[in-house]
């Protein structure tokens, strides 16, 4: 009896977790399948090519996942892999394990490690923007987004019925690294009185004495019953407690502040990460069945396009696109 070697495509998930994720898996799996490959799952990012942890993946094994927050692989950061001999040894690995090509989801950190391997392992990698955060270049969109900002949305708006009882102002952090479409998105949606991220801020101490002042006038003709800021996590030197202490020390209104933090990570996926997430894994399967490698699958203008990983770092501190949009919303102290 001849015996059939079937095209074994690997799949993984690396860095922070992203609602949408499983999605992503389920369309990778689904296409691959319909493909007549055998559908490999890396448990724990780049940390299961070390530990040779897999697991294959059916149409059962995903089946009812496209609406679960987390990721169905697990994912982790991989010290071992950013290692001197740590591409080379995965490269070893991936041999091992038999794969003919392999599909990255995770952000700008996971995309270097996937040009590193590349550089040991000649076989297509694949890879899908997953970050809540939005700060990839090259897509418009990153799976995860959306869910973040919707999740932040409403525990800003349960904050701002407390703010409003009291008369507070509150200071709310949200997540994004060094980008600021969460800060944007969510403070445009909950009308915030004051959206701050660092693609603003040019001069800090100039920054905060507009910002203090604004505040203050605001609070003394009684413009607001409350005041919320939305704040992109390291947007300032200081922290948000910090920034409440000295809002309140300058205006005399009772302020605190509010970090969101991992509650942004996690729950179901809102529509537009699903489907985004179904398309970016289709399309990946679709470029592993050209035989093309060392690309990043995105989408621009609601189309897909495929960008080589060179060009996938993070996008610029000086998001053009984001301060336009917050200038228009009347949220940029500098006018």
């Amino acid at each position: 009896m001849t015996t059939v070697n079937l095209f074994r495509l690997g799949v993984l998930t690396s860095g922070g977790d992203a609602p949408g994720m499983n999605a992503a898996i389920r369309a990778i799996t689904l296409k691959g399948l319909s493909a007549g490959f055998e559908i490999v799952g890396i448990n724990a990012g780049y940390n299961g090519i070390f530990n040779l942890d897999t697991q294959i993946l059916s149409a059962q094994s995903v089946d009812n996942i496209i609406q679960r927050g987390g990721t169905l692989l697990k994912t982790a950061r991989c010290s071992q892999l950013r290692e001197e001999d740590g591409p080379r040894l995965a490269a070893e690995k991936l041999t091992q394990l038999k794969l003919d090509a392999l599909i990255i989801i995770g952000g700008d950190g996971s995309f270097r490690g996937a040009v590193k391997l590349a550089e040991f392992w000649p076989k297509p990698i694949i890879g899908i923007p997953g970050t809540i955060d939005n700060d990839i270049n090259g897509t418009d969109q990153t799976i995860g987004f959306w869910t973040a900002i919707d999740t932040a949305l409403d525990s800003i708006d349960k904050i701002r019925d407390t703010a409003d009882a009291f008369e507070r102002i509150f200071v709310v952090e949200v997540m994004g690294r060094d980008c600021g479409f969460i800060a944007m998105e969510s403070g445009i949606a909950c009308g915030a009185e004051q959206i701050i991220c660092h693609e603003l801020i040019e001069d800090e101490e100039t920054y905060l004495a507009q910002l203090y002042n604004a505040i203050l006038h605001a609070v003394t003709w009684r413009q607001t019953q409350s005041y919320v800021i939305v704040i992109a996590e390291h947007s300032l030197s200081i922290c948000s407690a910090e920034l409440a202490k000295r809002i309140a020390d300058f205006t005399g209104v009772d302020t605190k502040s509010a970090i969101l933090g991992y509650i942004q990570r996690g729950g179901a996926p809102v529509a537009m990460d699903r489907v985004l997430a179904t398309q970016l894994g289709i399309s990946a399967v679709k470029a592993v069945c050209e035989g093309k490698t060392g690309l990043m699958i995105g989408m621009k203008n609601n189309e897909m396009v495929e960008i080589p990983f060179a060009q996938t770092g993070l996008k610029n501190t000086h998001n053009q696109d984001l301060i336009k949009r917050l200038k228009h919303f009347n949220f940029d102290l500098t006018d």
